[in-house]
């Protein structure tokens, strides 16, 4: 926001009548409690929710019974002090969401800072430090059961990829379209290929699930329809919009594709300048080129928005390159609450924002339900010893960064002379080379690989490599068993003792784990077993929550 737009923002609150839940003002004539701010965080996110805003404001620098300005010195004369607010709201909420921006206004009256907050995720009521507040008028409080309930039951109403287009019949799909869903189709599904050349298009649309009962649904003219056909989605807009961009940012070319995404997304992929890259030679580390980005990794991102965009937000799916990097943004926040949680649980997610829609897009072999596309998007860029996915949540809407070349040397070296090292590993050592903070236990694991140096801010990535910098003998005791030999030590267990508690668990896997997991790692680890073995279907927990007695499903 420009400073006539910010003045004019703050204009505004002030003149708002009466008590308002989703406008906080506070004088913060020196510093502000750090708690305090959380606090307000959450409540504001979750009023603004509730009232159905798409923001709500933190203003510090303004009293609040007239509210004339004040001015404040919160975090004054340090930008960096005030933008790392952020990150510190974002390790305390859920989800790690946090301020949308933080602006400063100099004033003849005094300096006033304002925080921009978002509202609380579709069916995502938001916490801090794992405790949920709102507002009664003015005064800070807990969210109350109905408040909570009333946010996370946004999560299960209508699907609004699955409704149907009433008005609307195959003569507002492109032929073209259906012929590639066929011949995706039978790609996915090869031995039902015979059986697809029987059916009619409304057999097979039906078959699909990309109509129902012959009816067409908002999913169908998304990924099928022609472009004329975009009115039935009204006012919710269907466009995939590429932009390439200078060095400076000035836009040099556009173009803008709507329905039939089915099709589009390769026009997309054609419009993206995918040149090679050549490494720097070492001593042959690197081969000769490769293409800057792996074809995967842009059509998964680009299916990924496509899947997940919140439609009703009325926003396009924007793709913008520029010379060593792609942008994908879609409007709507991050179901799976962050990229760590898709990483580490390795998963399938349990909801998605438009099922009916990934359903359809999993059919036609555009997106991976089955929980591995982002992570198979990371290993390809690990692959390349290029910089990982890089995620951002904030705005209310998620951005993904690609980039197309090595960003540190040392970190590509890293990689390369260390192909032992764990996805989670390299996303720490993606963080070193990205300078995005660490957490301690994250330093202190990647200090005892001998894979950083240097004294906090200023951590850097080692040029010396674990086989290099006397790391040898701890290797072997740091280096963790295969997820199936823990799965074997625990199904052993069932059989020799009938059933085992959390307890016993961890009494058996404790000393197996590697010593590179520091503080609660091992015992998030072991959840994470458990919890991949009853998903599974190989154990069930025949106990209670706080009494559990896991058994063999299958004895």
């Amino acid at each position: 926001m420009t400073e006539a737009q910010l003045i004019q923002k703050l204009t505004e609150l002030r003149s708002l009548p009466g008590e308002t839940e989703i406008v906080e003002f506070k004088e913060a004539k020196t510093q502000y409690d750090f708690t305090k701010i959380g606090k307000y965080f959450s409540a504001l996110c979750n009023e603004a929710n509730l009232k159905g805003k798409q923001e709500a404001w933190l203003v510090f620098g303004v009293e609040n019974s007239k509210r004339n300005i004040v001015g404040s010195l919160f975090r004054n004369n340090n930008r960096p002090y005030i933008d790392s607010l952020k990150g510190e709201i974002a390790d305390k909420t859920t989800i790690r969401i946090t301020f949308i921006e933080i602006y400063e206004l100099n004033l003849p009256e005094g300096r006033v800072v304002m925080l921009q907050i978002p509202a609380a995720p579709r069916g995502i009521p938001v916490a801090f430090e794992g405790h949920y507040y709102g507002r009664d008028g003015e005064e800070l409080s807990p969210l109350n059961i109905e408040e909570i309930e009333r946010i996370r039951k946004q999560a299960t109403q209508t699907d609004w990829s699955a409704t149907i287009c009433e008005d609307a019949t195959l003569d507002d799909l492109e032929p073209l379209a259906i012929a590639k869903a066929r011949e995706n189709y039978k790609n996915k599904f090869p031995e039902q290929a015979v059986e697809v050349d029987t059916w009619n298009d409304i057999t097979f649309l039906n078959k699909a699930k990309i109509t129902i009962k012959g009816k067409i649904t908002r999913a169908t003219i998304i990924l099928l329809g022609k472009p004329e056909s975009e009115h039935f989605l009204n006012p919710a807009e269907a466009k995939i919009r590429w932009i390439l961009k200078e060095k400076d940012g000035t836009e040099k070319d556009y173009a803008i594709f709507s329905c039939r995404f089915l099709l589009n997304v390769d026009e997309v992929y054609r419009k993206i300048r995918n040149l090679k890259y050549r490494y720097i030679r070492d001593h042959s580390l690197f081969p000769e080129e490769v293409d800057k980005y792996e074809p995967y990794v842009i059509r998964e991102a680009i299916n990924n928005c496509i899947a997940h965009q919140d439609y009703t937000n009325n926003g396009k799916v924007n793709v913008v390159e520029k010379d060593d990097e792609l942008i994908f943004t879609n409007v709507g926040s991050f179901i799976p609450g962050t990229v760590d949680n898709v990483i580490r649980e390795d998963a399938p997610e349990e909801t998605y924002r438009n099922p009916f829609l990934a359903t359809a897009m999993f059919n036609l072999k555009m997106v991976d339900t089955i929980g591995s596309g982002i992570r198979r998007m990371f290993n390809f860029q690990r692959k390349r010893f290029f910089p990982l996915p890089d995620y951002d949540f904030s705005g209310g809407k998620v951005k993904v960064t690609i980039t197309g070349k090595v960003l540190d040397v040392n970190y590509a070296m890293t990689l390369a002379q260390n192909p032992e090292l764990g996805l989670e590993e390299i996303i720490m050592l993606d963080k070193v080379q990205k300078r995005k903070p660490l957490l301690a236990e994250e330093l202190k694991l990647l200090r005892e690989k001998g894979l950083v140096e240097g004294k906090k801010p200023n951590i850097i990535i080692s040029a010396k490599v674990a086989q290099t910098t006397g790391q040898k003998a701890t290797y072997t005791k740091n280096k963790a068993f295969t997820k199936q030999q823990y799965f074997d030590w625990i199904i052993k267990g069932i059989k020799d003792h009938g059933s085992l508690s959390r307890a016993d668990i961890e009494g058996l896997l404790m000393a197996k784990l590697s010593d590179l997991y520091v503080g609660k790692q091992k015992k998030n680890k072991i959840t994470n077993l458990i919890s991949e073995m009853r998903i599974k279907g190989i154990i069930r927990n025949d106990g209670t929550d706080l009494n559990s007695k896991w058994v063999l499903v299958n004895p």
